[in-house]
């Protein structure tokens, strides 16, 4: 074998020797069969006096190209979107419609999450896609050409979750005439998604979170101990953290679900999306047709506590019913209301004459943002100022609230795993002086990933780091080691010290970019 860097294997031992592991993709070439890529990672076998007797190394095939540029996101985060474009995916032959700056955020945070290996909580409305961003997570990950297994908690009756879950063998109650794997076993290397957790019964979540934890378990009647991975996501449109204050879920299990929380906001806080999604179902339904303008404001102007759902069965009925080639504001109100159009206007419509529209339009706005002025001028197509100036003329007072700018919680286990993308100069220097200038493309309050380092064994060791703070001129300086290197001259550092009061400039700024990107810290 061989490296994408060209190293000989005496290099790689004296790697391992002197910085206690080693890790890269290598280049295979097997006797017969065409060359593949292989990660490759070796770590000695200490005797007394920390010398080493043997090694230890582990060959597995790497992933494609395809999926490593997702693996990598932990590392190096995908550049920023331009939020103010309409966009799609294909997420298991659906179409993902994304219009709203608000769901381009969002949808920067799947990403980020889908390269990790952590488990998620998806919280939410009902109707909002939550099955469907938890598929997203799946095929944006390394585990995507592995099983996707799904189970509605609340679908089956509280006697049947375990079964269904943890399998069973003959003979474990009446009914089992042979042995069933669950589906923890049919999920192995893949994903598991858990719908509706806040309905599992207590019992079934202390084996859930045993099995979270990394313990073995046993099938219902079984005495052999089966151990997987397995990816969680779990989705839930309940309040969970009043469920663990009532007794009914297990405060552990909620944080051991909770590494990351995201939360996808409902469609009134992302008006952009209803339009967007309105205008794609009706030409799945009806390609002729086409919404008037009233229509449109018709559909901004409902709170749609059903969401996606209701907003894509209403869509169906209007097309359906709709005689002409347009779809007027007359349809859509029958359809809301349930009535007749001729009997009653919606009452979620604005009604009134044009400045009387006008203030509900504005206060719809600012209750779809949490009162956020900027958000809400955006919504409205209208300047800050000119929002301002409209909230004195009607003497509308919104406080602004956090609760609509709330996309994902992340744990405080993996805040220290955060890296922030950055572009900035690094100088190395080892413990003969040699020193070297280097880019940083990334940094956490951990480490940092760099890039230009082509010779890596000249700084095997303690390194001396340092570099000026992001968005400051602070110096920061500490003593770090290579403990890991990549293709084409990448590497990464961790720090190994640092002072405490760099590192609390560091902790800051860190969470800054994670409070840009849309990451909360739980209480």
């Amino acid at each position: 074998m061989q490296s994408g860097f060209q190293q000989p294997d005496a290099t790689i031992l004296a790697l391992v020797s002197g910085q206690g592991h080693y890790q890269s993709e290598l280049y295979a070439k097997p006797k017969s069969g065409a060359p593949f890529n292989v990660n490759f990672s070796m770590t000695p076998m200490n005797g007394e006096g920390s010398t080493p007797v043997g090694f230890v190394a582990l060959v597995t095939p790497a992933v494609d190209r395809a999926v490593s540029s997702t693996i990598e996101l932990e590392d190096e985060p995908s550049a920023p979107v331009d939020n103010s474009r309409s966009a799609s995916r294909v997420i298991d032959g659906t179409q993902f419609i994304l219009a709203s700056p608000v769901m381009h955020k969002f949808m920067g945070l799947v990403d980020r999450v889908a390269g990790h290996t952590e488990t998620v909580l998806i919280t939410g409305e009902t109707g909002t896609g939550k099955e469907l961003i938890a598929r997203t997570i799946h095929e944006s990950s390394h585990r995507r050409g592995r099983p996707w297994v799904d189970i509605n908690c609340a679908a089956l009756p509280e006697n049947l979750v375990e079964s269904e879950l943890f399998g069973y063998e003959k003979g474990a109650f009446s009914g089992a005439d042979s042995s069933k794997p669950g589906l923890f076993e049919l999920a192995e290397k893949g994903t598991l998604f858990l719908d509706e957790i806040g309905e599992l019964q207590i019992q079934t979540q202390v084996k859930l979170l045993r099995v979270l934890d990394g313990q073995p378990f046993y099938r219902l009647g079984g005495h052999r101990k089966i151990k997987v991975d397995v990816r969680i996501v779990a989705a839930t449109n309940q309040e969970l953290e009043a469920a663990v204050e009532a007794g009914r879920f297990r405060r552990d299990l909620f944080h051991r679900l909770g590494q990351f929380q995201l939360r996808v906001p409902p469609l009134r806080e992302r008006p952009e999306d209803i339009v967007a999604l309105a205008e794609h179902f009706l030409n799945l339904k009806a390609p002729t047709k086409h919404f008037a303008a009233d229509a449109i404001s018709a559909l901004l102007a409902h709170s749609w506590p059903g969401n996606i759902r209701e907003l894509r069965n209403l869509i169906a009925k209007v097309a359906m019913e709709s005689p002409g080639s347009q779809v007027d504001v007359a349809k859509i109100g029958s359809v809301l209301s349930g009535e007749p159009a001729t009997l009653r206007q919606t009452a979620s419509m604005p009604v009134g004459n044009l400045d009387s529209m006008e203030e509900q339009m504005i206060i719809k706005a600012l209750e779809r943002t949490g009162g956020q002025r900027t958000l809400a001028a955006e919504q409205l197509g209208i300047s800050r100022r000119t929002l301002s100036r409209k909230l004195k003329e009607y003497s509308i007072n919104v406080a602004p609230s956090d609760s609509a700018a709330s996309l994902g919680f992340i744990s405080t286990e993996q805040q220290k795993f955060f890296r922030a993308r950055v572009q900035l100069p690094v100088t190395l220097r080892n413990s003969k002086g040699d020193e070297i200038c280097l880019n940083g493309v990334n940094l956490s309050t951990g480490g940092m990933g760099l890039d230009g380092l082509d010779e890596p064994l000249r700084f095997a060791g303690l390194l001396d780091v340092s570099f000026v703070l992001p968005e400051s001129e602070n110096l920061f300086q500490a003593k770090a080691r290579l403990v890991w290197i990549g293709d084409e001259g990448r590497v990464g550092i961790r720090f190994a010290v640092i002072e405490p009061a760099l590192f609390e400039q560091l902790q800051h700024w860190t969470n800054r970019k994670m409070k840009e990107e849309g990451w909360e810290f739980p209480a």
